[in-house]
């Protein structure tokens, strides 16, 4: 697979590219993992309001119908900004209606690649076409090593193979759109992750904040593969320190990073400051001449020299293949 697969699916999307002007004047769709709180739902909020249609990705059944209901409740009482939007409605039944029209739930559990998969499914039989994919959810596992039921470490599977899996098993969707963007929420936490190819689920010198920060150099590694593999396509890709953030990432974790973490909250930022940079990539115009990079604040940022290393990059995409065949 690997860059065969990609070039595969790119040289199909060009064939496209006589129905794409038809589906620009369709409204665009968005897909956020981890989309009922924190950074996820904020970047819901802003796309909502940006004309998008949302397919929220989320775990809990009940805490994604939640915020689902909560931003509708804003969508039928606020004007859009798009002219596709609930705006201009007759009366609020009609504003109600559209307002689910915009907003969907998918319920999936990350850390598990088959369902994953099943997801993916899911939406490529009823969707044309996906314009942003929003690679978000991410977890702090517990201070004991955990893997998950196919054997994967949970860190690495739920904050790197999910984006992986999901970003691949999309691409077909968003070679569809007019103008697509991935984009991937990392952290500055990588920079104190290692990249050794014989050890990348940590089963020697296991901790905590080494998951973490490893899990988020994979992200900023995994998008500066992607932007080469899809280099000349009609997608673009980004990932994002959004700073540390005032959510829920690490309640009840007993970690000591975790403790440290839930300690520093009443200096942290809210969820919706910690939103900007990912609203900002997937809505700016313009900035596809930064494919590929690792922004903060809304800028242009350094990562560390291994996170663009261009053989430690293909390394991981290969090593990440090899274990999704297994």
């Amino acid at each position: 697979m690997g860059e065969n697969y990609v070039n595969l699916h790119l040289k199909s999307s060009h064939k496209n590219k006589e129905t794409m002007s038809q589906k620009s004047t369709t409204p665009k769709t968005a897909i956020i993992t981890g989309a009922n709180s924190g950074i996820g739902k904020e970047t819901a909020r802003h796309l909502i309001q940006h004309g998008y249609h949302i397919i929220m990705v989320c775990r809990n059944p009940q805490k994604a119908e939640a915020a689902r209901a909560e931003l509708e409740h804003e969508i039928s009482n606020s004007p859009m900004k798009d002219s596709g939007s609930v705006q201009g409605k007759a009366n609020e039944t009609d504003e109600v209606s559209a307002s689910k029209s915009r907003l969907e739930v998918e319920i999936c559990d990350l850390s598990d690649m088959s369902s994953i998969r099943e997801l993916a499914t899911r939406l490529r039989t009823r969707l044309t076409a996906v314009d942003r994919l929003i690679n978000n959810a991410g977890i702090l596992s517990p201070a004991q090593r955990e893997l998950t039921r196919e054997g994967f470490e949970k860190t690495f599977a739920t904050n790197h193979l999910a984006y992986f899996l999901l970003t691949r098993e999309l691409l077909s969707l968003l070679q569809a759109a007019p103008e697509a963007r991935i984009v991937n929420v990392a952290s500055d936490a990588h920079r104190y992750g290692r990249f050794d190819p014989n050890n990348l689920q940590l089963e020697r010198g296991y901790s905590t904040s080494k998951a973490y920060g490893n899990s988020k150099l994979f992200n900023i590694m995994f998008t500066h593969e992607l932007a080469k593999q899809l280099s000349g396509s009609n997608i673009t890709t980004y990932s994002l320190h959004p700073g540390v953030v005032n959510t829920n990432f690490a309640a009840g974790n007993n970690s000591l990073f975790g403790k440290l973490f839930n300690l520093g909250r009443f200096f942290m930022l809210t969820p919706e400051k910690g939103a900007r940079t990912t609203n900002y990539l997937a809505t700016e115009p313009n900035i596809e001449h930064w494919n590929g990079r690792y922004f903060s604040n809304e800028k242009l940022s350094k990562a560390t020299p291994i996170a663009t290393n261009d053989d430690a990059c293909k390394t991981l995409w290969k090593q990440s293949e090899d274990f999704l065949l297994t």
